[in-house]
């Protein structure tokens, strides 16, 4: 079984009204590249009737833009992509941004989140004629933006996909945030010297010095153009249900979300599992980075001293050797390598965001028995995650979840740790200041905000053969909104 961690489908950036467009989005997207390390994208435009420049590459985005390539990409008007693919396979054709050329004139998006109606979606599509070169369920929503010819056909689009997103479009006068009516996944509002800037995070801000305005709201629609920014609500009103693994895992600490910092979230969330499950202790460790807030609250809540045993390693590439049995939990090793003299004769604490199949963190117990640590006791910073997630985040069937398949004791037996303690649901929310009917905890208690099929192949855009795109181009409408009343 393969050594495995929660991921993140991407992040998206857009910029409206900079002379140096394409720079500030790549600084944003490198702000943003926690949220998808396999391909990288920026699409720019400069004015009206003029084509859209646009470069996309697998990898990291220090490793798909050069300086050349973003002198070529000038423009006042960008949107920016980060890559993980939960929907559709890892390759060049599915790397976003997207461009087409409809006939509102062209448009391109970018997505975070994920769809759980897109297959029905794409299919009828298909029927009526739509031609679809990628596997991903963000193209349904760009072949669903083209179809109308009414401006109240793209608001009528946007309430026909299901699910979450987070998208920054640009059309030929414009750039679009739109969040999902449930806000399952951030997107931020910043402004820089007048232009304006959307973020899947506020720690992208802070890198170009953008003021952070504020979130965009669950089911709102945010138009810039010349004349400024302005809101619509297209949407029906719904629950809010923002995915608190955010909070967990993958927002970067530095980051705000809903006027909260994430930092001092995690850190709330290592008291409270310190308060839920004490343990004596001589020593706290976190297993960096995610766990590092979390160890530390738990720290000074048990007054224990807090020591970094576990040091990472930063300059692993996408893919590596497999070795032999010579090396059985190499994949571990080469990740965290452990400081003996921290652990060494002493009662440990680690403290981790998360165990998804578990087996990382049963290596990493025997690393520290190996060590010669006396005891090595458990703490999770969120609850058994005992379900799947339909909205964005690939964590794997139930049936590979260790807490679906395992009672605490087992989960304790198979990972050789002394004792084991997760962070229940009240206490977690409790951390956030917020309530517990804003958030989403599907893939902790199955109370899933979008109804889904799970019995539904989510694989089946990626079976499908990838198709060239015919779509074409097609007169050009400066707006997609310049012709509402």
């Amino acid at each position: 079984m393969k050594n495995y961690r929660p991921t993140h489908e991407c992040g998206v950036f857009a910029v409206f009204g900079h002379p140096d467009a394409a720079v500030l989005t790549y600084y944003g997207l490198y702000a943003l590249q926690h949220r998808g390390q396999e391909s990288a994208g920026i699409v720019t435009a400069s004015g009206p009737n003029t084509p859209f420049l646009r470069h996309v590459n697998m990898g990291l985005v220090s490793q798909v833009f050069s300086n050349s390539d973003l002198d070529r990409l000038k423009g006042t008007r960008a949107v920016g992509h980060v890559r993980y693919s939960t929907s559709g396979s890892s390759n060049l054709v599915n790397a976003q941004p997207f461009v087409v050329n409809t006939a509102r004139g062209q448009i391109a998006i970018a997505h975070n989140g994920n769809l759980v109606n897109a297959s029905l979606l794409r299919d009828e599509l298909e029927e009526q004629g739509s031609i679809f070169q990628t596997s991903v369920d963000s193209e349904v929503i760009l072949h669903l933006l083209a179809q109308p010819a009414s401006p109240e056909g793209v608001f009528s689009a946007l309430r026909k996909v299901h699910g979450a997103f987070s998208l920054v479009l640009m059309s030929e006068r414009e750039v679009i945030g739109v969040r999902d009516p449930f806000g399952f996944r951030p997107l931020a509002i910043g402004k820089l010297d007048g232009a304006w800037v959307l973020s899947s995070e506020t720690c992208a801000f802070d890198l170009i010095h953008a003021e952070f305005v504020r979130d965009v709201e669950p089911g709102e629609v945010v138009i810039i153009d010349e004349n400024g920014i302005r809101s619509e609500w297209p949407f029906s009103a719904e629950r809010k249900a923002f995915c608190i693994f955010e909070y967990v895992y993958f927002a970067r600490p530095d980051s705000i979300i809903s006027d909260i910092n994430v930092a001092r979230v995690r850190t709330e969330m290592g008291r409270e599992l310190a308060r839920l499950h004490p343990v004596e202790a001589d020593v706290v460790v976190p297993v960096p980075d995610s766990g590092n807030y979390a160890a530390l609250g738990m720290a000074e809540e048990l007054n224990i001293p807090y020591r970094h045993a576990f040091v990472r390693n930063h300059y692993i590439g996408r893919t590596f050797l497999q070795p032999s049995q010579l090396i059985r939990d190499f994949t571990v090793r080469v990740k965290l390598n452990l400081i003996k003299e921290a652990v060494e004769g002493k009662r440990v604490v680690v403290v981790d965001d998360s165990i998804v199949r578990g087996t990382t963190a049963r290596a990493r117990v025997v690393n520290l028995r190996e060590a010669g640590a006396k005891e090595v006791h458990m703490r999770i910073s969120c609850p058994p995650h005992r379900h799947s997630c339909f909205y964005g985040i690939d964590f794997p069937d139930p049936e590979k979840l260790l807490a679906n398949q395992m009672t605490l004791d087992q989960i304790r037996d198979y990972l050789g740790c002394d004792s084991i303690g997760y962070l229940d649901v009240p206490s977690m929310v409790r951390a956030t200041g917020q309530k517990e009917n804003q958030f989403c905890l599907a893939c902790f208690n199955a109370d899933y905000p979008v109804a889904v099929d799970p019995n539904l192949d989510k694989h089946v855009m990626e079976r499908r053969s990838n198709r060239p795109n015919l779509l074409g181009s097609a007169p050009v409408s400066p707006s997609l909104f310049s012709q509402r009343p």
